[in-house]
C-alpha cells in the first residue's frame, strides 16, 4: 500500500540524491552512517599530514644532509602548499566533480605521494651516505634525491588540499538542516570533527614520530601510507549511504562579472537614488538568484555600484547575468562589498600562522640539540614536543566553553562567548608571548652550551631539559585555538550566503600565506646574516636564533597594532543589517 504524499516527501531530503541519483530518503541515506565515514578519513588525513610535517625538518638535516634554514624552508613550502591547494580543491569540487569525488581523488593522490616517499626511504640510492653533521665528509643530497622527495611531499601536498578542501564540507550534506534534529546532529558533528582531528595529531606527535626515530623512517611513513589507505577503502565503503548535492559552482564567477561589468561602464555617470539600479527584483526567471538575501546598499566602494546601471545592452534574465558580464545585481555588488571588508582581518591574521611554522621547524631543531630523557632510559624524539602545542588546543578549547563562554553570557550578555574579531586578537596577541618566550629559551640555551664548551661541536647533548621548550609551545597552541576558531567564525558568519566554499578559502590561505611568509623571512635573513654572524647557522649553537625570534616578536606586535586599528572600524554585518531594519538569514554552520 502507497503511503500518502504528504508522508513521502517527509522522507525525502530536500536537494539531496543517493549514489544512484535518486531523490534521497531520510531512512535510508546521510545521517551518522554517512558522517562516520567521512570522520574517520578526515582522522587519518590529520594524522599522516602531520606525521610527515612536524618530524620532518629532523629527517631533512640528520638524513639528507641539508641545512637547518633550507630545511625550514622545505617544510613551511610543504604545509603552505597543502593549504594553499585547498583553494583549487574547492573550485574543482564546486565546479566540475562535487565533495565525494574530490575527497576520494584527494586520498588516493595523497596515499600516491607517501608510498613514493616510504619508497624513498627504503631505496639506499635516494638517500646520502650517512655521516657525522659538520663533518667535510657530508655530502647533501643531490638532486635526483631531492627530486624523488619532492615529488612525494607536493604529491601528498595536492592530495592533502583536495581532501581537505571537501572532506568537512561532505560531511554537513549528510544532514539536512531544514529538519531541527538533524541540525542539532550536524552541530554534534563538528563536534566530533575537531576531536577527532586532534586524536590525529596526537597520535601523530606521539607514536608515529617515534616509530619514525626509534624504529625507522620506512616504517613510519610505511604506516603513514598504509594508514590512508585504509582511510580511503572506509571512506567508499559508504558510498552507498551517502546524501549527495548538485555542483553550486564557483563563486569567482560572480566576483569577476561585478569588477567587469564595473569596469565597461567606468565612464557611465552613477544615479543619485540607489533605488533605480538593477537588483534581484527586475530578475526574470531565475528562482536561485530570486531567492537571495538582498542586502542593504552601501556608500563604501563606489565604483563597484557601476556594474548594476541598466543600459540598452543589458539583458534581465538571469542567465544574462550570469554570462554577459555586462550586468550584476546591487545585492551581487553588496555582496562582493562583504568579502572585501573581510580582507584587512584576513590580512593581519597571517602573522600568527608564520609564528606557528616555527614550531615545526627551528623549535623542532632546538629540541635536537637538548637533553630529552625522561627518567634515565627513556628519550623522547625531539618533534613529540608538538604534543604539549596540541594538548593545549584541546585545553583551551574545553576551558573556553565550560568557563569563559558561561561567564560571557552571565556578565557580558553574550551567550556565545567572546566576537569573532576578539579571538582572534587573544591569539595574537598570545603569539608575541610564545615569541617571547622562545627568544629567551633560545639565549638560556646558548649561555649553557657556551658556559661548557660546546659551542662549535653540532652534535653534542646541552645539558639543558628540553621542556624548557614547552612554553612555546603552550602558548602558540592556546593562541591557535583562539586565532584558528575565531577566523573561521568570522569568515563564515560575514561571508554572503552561498560563498562559504570561497570564505573559507580565504581562511585556510591566512594559514598557507603565513608558511610562505615565514620561508620569505627565512631565506631573507639567512642571505642578510651569512656573511657575519649568522641567525640560522646549521649549528644553531653558533647562530643567533633568538634574534630571529625577537624578529617575529617585533613584526607580531606591529601586526597587533594594525589587527586593532582594522577591528575597530569593523562594522559586523548582522549590526549593517539590523540599522535597515533586516534579520540576517541563518545559513547554517558550514565548514570546510
Amino acid at each position: 500500500m502507497a503511503l500518502p504524499h504528504t508522508q513521502q516527501e517527509t522522507k525525502v531530503v530536500p536537494d539531496a540524491w543517493d549514489y544512484k541519483g535518486r531523490p534521497a530518503l531520510r531512512s535510508t541515506s546521510g545521517g551518522w552512517a554517512g558522517a562516520t565515514m567521512i570522520l574517520g578519513v578526515e582522522a587519518v588525513e590529520r594524522l599522516v599530514t602531520l606525521g610527515i610535517a612536524v618530524n620532518l625538518v629532523v629527517y631533512l638535516t640528520k638524513t639528507m644532509h641539508l641545512g637547518n634554514a633550507s630545511a625550514a624552508n622545505i617544510v613551511t613550502n610543504f604545509m603552505g602548499t597543502s593549504y594553499i591547494l585547498t583553494l583549487l580543491g574547492g573550485y574543482v569540487a564546486d565546479t566540475f566533480l562535487g565533495r565525494y569525488l574530490t575527497v576520494g581523488i584527494g586520498a588516493t593522490v595523497q596515499a600516491i605521494g607517501v608510498t613514493i616517499l616510504t619508497i624513498s626511504t627504503i631505496i639506499p640510492s635516494l638517500q646520502p651516505p650517512k655521516c657525522d653533521l659538520g663533518s667535510p665528509s657530508c655530502i647533501p643530497a643531490n638532486g635526483k634525491q631531492l627530486a624523488v622527495l619532492f615529488t612525494a611531499l607536493y604529491m601528498t601536498a595536492l592530495g592533502t588540499g583536495f581532501l581537505k578542501s571537501s572532506v568537512s564540507g561532505f560531511g554537513t550534506d549528510q544532514f539536512d538542516e531544514s529538519d531541527p534534529k538533524e541540525k542539532g546532529r550536524m552541530i554534534k558533528f563538528f563536534s566530533w570533527f575537531f576531536f577527532l582531528i586532534n586524536v590525529g595529531a596526537l597520535t601523530a606527535v606521539t607514536i608515529l614520530v617515534y616509530i619514525q626515530d626509534k624504529v625507522g623512517r620506512k616504517f613510519g611513513y610505511g604506516i603513514c601510507a598504509c594508514t590512508i589507505l585504509v582511510g580511503l577503502v572506509f571512506f567508499l565503503s559508504g558510498t552507498k549511504r551517502y546524501r549527495f548535492k548538485k555542483l553550486v559552482g564557483s563563486p569567482l564567477a560572480q566576483f569577476a562579472s561585478v569588477f567587469i561589468a564595473a569596469w565597461r561602464k567606468r565612464h557611465m555617470k552613477l544615479p543619485s537614488d540607489s533605488t533605480v539600479l538593477f537588483n534581484i527584483d527586475d530578475i526574470i526567471g531565475d528562482e536561485n538568484v530570486k531567492d537571495k538575501q538582498k542586502l542593504p546598499h552601501s556608500k563604501e566602494f563606489r565604483f563597484l555600484d557601476k556594474a548594476a546601471i541598466k543600459d540598452s545592452s543589458s539583458e534581465f534574465s538571469g542567465t544574462a547575468i550570469l554570462y554577459n558580464w555586462n550586468l550584476a545585481t546591487l545585492t551581487d555588488v553588496e555582496e562582493v562589498k562583504l568579502v572585501i571588508r573581510m580582507l584587512p582581518t584576513w590580512g593581519t591574521s597571517i602573522m600568527f600562522w608564520t609564528v606557528y611554522a616555527q614550531m615545526t621547524t627551528f623549535s623542532v631543531s632546538q629540541a635536537t640539540t637538548m637533553d630529552r630523557h625522561i627518567g634515565k632510559s627513556f628519550e623522547i624524539p625531539p618533534a613529540s614536543l608538538t604534543a604539549f602545542f596540541v594538548a593545549s588546543i584541546m585545553v583551551v578549547i574545553i576551558f573556553y566553553d565550560r568557563v569563559i563562554v558561561p561567564l560571557c553570557a552571565q556578565y557580558l550578555n553574550s551567550p556565545h562567548g567572546f566576537t569573532p574579531l576578539t579571538r582572534i586578537a587573544i591569539g595574537l596577541v598570545t603569539s608575541v608571548f610564545a615569541m617571547t618566550a622562545a627568544a629567551l629559551t633560545e639565549i638560556k640555551r646558548l649561555n649553557v652550551a657556551q658556559s661548557h664548551g660546546l659551542t662549535n661541536n653540532p652534535n653534542a647533548v646541552i645539558p639543558m631539559s628540553v621542556f624548557w621548550l614547552v612554553p612555546q609551545f603552550l602558548l602558540v597552541g592556546g593562541g591557535e585555538a583562539f586565532t584558528y576558531i575565531g577566523q573561521l567564525d568570522f569568515f563564515l558568519r560575514e561571508c554572503p550566503k552561498g560563498m562559504k566554499t570561497m570564505s573559507t578559502g580565504l581562511f585556510i590561505s591566512t594559514i598557507s600565506l603565513g608558511f610562505f611568509f615565514s620561508s620569505i623571512l627565512v631565506s631573507i635573513v639567512d642571505k642578510v646574516t651569512a656573511k657575519s654572524k649568522p641567525w640560522l647557522a646549521d649549528n644553531l649553537n653558533q647562530g643567533k636564533l633568538s634574534n630571529f625570534y625577537w624578529l617575529l616578536a617585533i613584526l607580531s606586535v606591529l601586526n597587533v597594532i594594525l589587527f586593532f586599528y582594522c577591528a575597530k572600524r569593523y562594522v559586523y554585518k548582522e549590526k549593517r543589517l539590523a540599522e535597515v531594519g533586516i534579520q540576517m538569514e541563518d545559513s547554517g554552520p558550514v565548514c570546510h
